[in-house]
């Protein structure tokens, strides 16, 4: 059941898949620091002169809603038309999609360009899916399960990979469905965790084949170093050092072992 699990783990880090964030200011360096420690080699760029050129060139494609410009929404659209043009994955992280009715137009925009993966917390999946809004900023008011049937219709509808996090993960294609208990409570305490999940999700696509098991292992691995790390972190701030340090660490059988997806 967890084999995909050890064997994203390992061809991440053999493979050290390119991985292009469209990404916010405040997770960028995160962001990265998570991509170089799990293996993966990151470039930041929502230049609209070299965001599709740079898509096409890499293993795939992170595109996170956080930060809304008008340069950043045209970078976004030309790397996901790089991607797409170049048949690379890319992943959608719809940061706020419920805030304001200008992030559920720009989401609206960017899901018709079809992700292969779209990871958000429960408000964000259920305002993508009902066009509603919801959420309180960029945070949840919502449980996983909450958001459990909207995911499903979202994945159906767009093709796509849903992953909605909190407590418990849900991962679903809209028939197939994960649902993944390894976390720790620091990383919501952390800014950005999510967004850094969300480019780790996309190293993972850019190795293996399934999307959904791409998905769901990197979710797994993700929060199987958070556990590691809470173990020995003293707060907030040496929990990050400490994560980064469990990703580089963590090697494939471990990470089976010790994933919990059922």
């Amino acid at each position: 059941m967890t084999g995909f699990v050890a064997e994203g783990v390992e061809r991440v880090r053999r493979e050290a898949p390119l991985v292009h964030n469209v990404t916010n200011l405040v997770a960028m360096t995160l962001s990265a620091n998570v991509l170089i420690a799990a293996g993966a080699s990151p470039i930041m760029s929502a230049a609209p002169e070299e965001a599709g050129e740079l898509a096409a060139l890499s293993g795939a494609l992170v595109v996170n809603m956080g930060t809304l410009t008008r340069d950043w929404v045209e970078g976004a659209e030309a790397a996901v038309a790089g991607a797409r043009t170049a048949g690379k994955p890319w992943v959608l992280d719809p940061v706020g999609a419920g805030a304001t009715a200008y992030r559920r137009e720009i989401a609206a925009r960017l899901l018709a360009g079809r992700p292969r993966i779209v990871r958000g917390n429960a408000s964000e999946i259920l305002a993508l899916e009902r066009g509603a809004s919801g959420g309180k900023g960029v945070d949840s008011t919502a449980g996983s399960d909450a958001a459990a049937e909207a995911a499903m219709a979202l994945a159906s509808r767009a093709r796509a990979v849903v992953a909605v996090t909190g407590a418990v993960d849900l991962v679903t294609d809209g028939s197939r469905t994960f649902r993944i208990a390894n976390g720790h409570p620091l990383l919501t305490r952390t800014t950005a965790s999510g967004c850094a999940l969300t480019a780790l999700i996309g190293a993972w696509a850019a190795v293996l084949p399934d999307p959904l098991e791409a998905t769901a292992g990197a979710i797994a691995a993700y929060g199987i170093a958070a556990e590691r790390a809470a173990e020995i972190a003293q707060g907030c701030g040496s929990f990050v050092a400490a994560l980064l340090d469990a990703l580089g660490s963590l090697d494939g059988p471990t990470a089976a072992r010790l994933a919990r997806i059922a």
